[in-house]
C-alpha cells in the first residue's frame, strides 16, 4: 500500500471514531495535518451540507464535492460558478436540460416530505453513454417545542449505465443520511444526538417518454424508496433503540416509585404493631 493510501486509510479510520456532530472540525484538523490528501478525503468523507445563494437568481443551493471546481461552486439554477470561473466544468447540453428538469421536480418532491427544505441536483457525464447525478436535501429546525435545533442532510449519488440487451438503463444509488438533534430543557438539561446512515440500492428501467418513463422517473422512484426505508430505520431502530437503552438505565419516577418496582413496598406496609 502506498504512503498516500496508508494516510487516507488511517484518516478514514480516525473519522469513524470521531463524534458525528463534529465531523467538519475533525476533517479540517486531519486535512491540516496532511493537506496533500485533501481532495481524496473530501471525496470519501460526507459532511453536513452547506448552502450558498445564487446572485443571479437569488435562490439558495447546496454545495458539495460534486459541484466544486477548485475553490468555486456551480449553481444548478444559473449554471455559473461562485466565485466566477471561466473554464469551470459544466454538464453537456443534454444533461444540463435534464438537470434543470430534475431540480424543479426534486424541489416538489422534497416539499412533500419536508417543510421548506433546500434542494439541489447536479449531473455530469461518464464514459460510454453513462452519466451520474447527485441529489441533495437539507432541512434545518430551530426553536422547536422539544428540539432546540436539528438538521437532516440527504446525499443521493446515482450512477446510470446503459443496459446492453433491452436499451434500458441500470441505476445504482448510494445514499447517505445525516441527522443531528439538540434537545434542551430545564428538566432534562442539554443532550445532542447525531449520526449517519449509508445504504445502496439498484434498479433497472426502460425509457418510454410516452408513458412518462424517463430518467427522472426511474431515479426519483429509486431515491424515494431508499430514503423512506432509511428514514424508517433511523426513526424506528436507531432513535427507538437509544430511547429504550436510556429508559432501561434511568427511570424518571421518584424514589417511592423505584422502591415499589423493587418490591420493597413502603415503610408503613413493612412495619407491624408489636404483640
Amino acid at each position: 500500500m502506498s504512503t498516500s493510501a496508508s494516510r487516507v486509510s488511517a484518516a478514514l479510520d480516525i473519522m469513524m471514531r470521531m463524534p458525528p456532530s463534529r465531523v467538519e472540525q475533525s476533517l479540517s484538523g486531519i486535512i491540516g495535518i496532511t493537506p496533500g490528501d485533501a481532495d481524496e478525503l473530501l471525496q470519501r468523507i460526507d459532511q453536513p451540507l452547506q448552502e450558498q445563494v445564487d446572485e443571479e437568481t437569488g435562490k439558495k443551493y447546496l454545495i458539495c464535492d460534486y459541484n466544486r471546481d477548485g475553490d468555486s461552486y456551480r449553481s444548478p439554477w444559473s449554471n455559473k460558478y461562485d466565485p466566477p470561473l471561466e473554464d469551470g466544468l459544466v454538464p453537456p447540453a443534454v444533461l444540463r436540460e435534464l438537470e434543470v428538469q430534475a431540480n424543479n421536480v426534486f424541489t416538489s418532491y422534497a416539499q412533500a416530505y419536508f417543510s421548506n427544505p433546500i434542494t439541489s441536483v447536479y449531473f455530469w457525464d461518464l464514459a460510454d453513454g453513462a452519466f451520474a447525478s447527485c441529489w441533495l436535501i437539507k432541512k434545518e429546525l430551530s426553536g422547536g417545542r422539544f428540539v432546540k435545533e436539528g438538521s437532516w442532510d440527504s446525499i443521493h449519488v446515482v450512477e446510470a449505465q446503459p443496459a446492453k440487451d433491452d436499451g434500458g438503463f441500470n441505476y445504482k444509488a448510494t445514499t447517505t443520511c445525516m441527522v443531528s438533534m439538540t434537545v434542551e430543557s430545564a428538566e432534562l438539561g442539554s443532550c445532542n444526538l447525531s449520526g449517519s446512515l449509508i445504504r445502496e440500492k439498484s434498479s433497472r428501467g426502460v425509457l418510454d417518454e410516452s408513458k412518462g418513463r424517463t430518467h427522472i422517473y426511474h431515479i426519483g422512484t429509486l431515491i424515494e424508496t431508499l430514503e423512506n426505508s432509511m428514514r424508517e430505520s433511523i426513526e424506528g431502530v436507531y432513535l427507538g433503540k437509544t430511547n429504550a437503552v436510556i429508559s432501561s438505565i434511568h427511570s424518571t419516577g421518584g424514589f417511592g416509585q423505584r422502591v415499589n418496582l423493587l418490591g420493597l413496598g413502603s415503610t408503613k406496609e413493612k412495619t407491624k404493631a408489636p404483640p
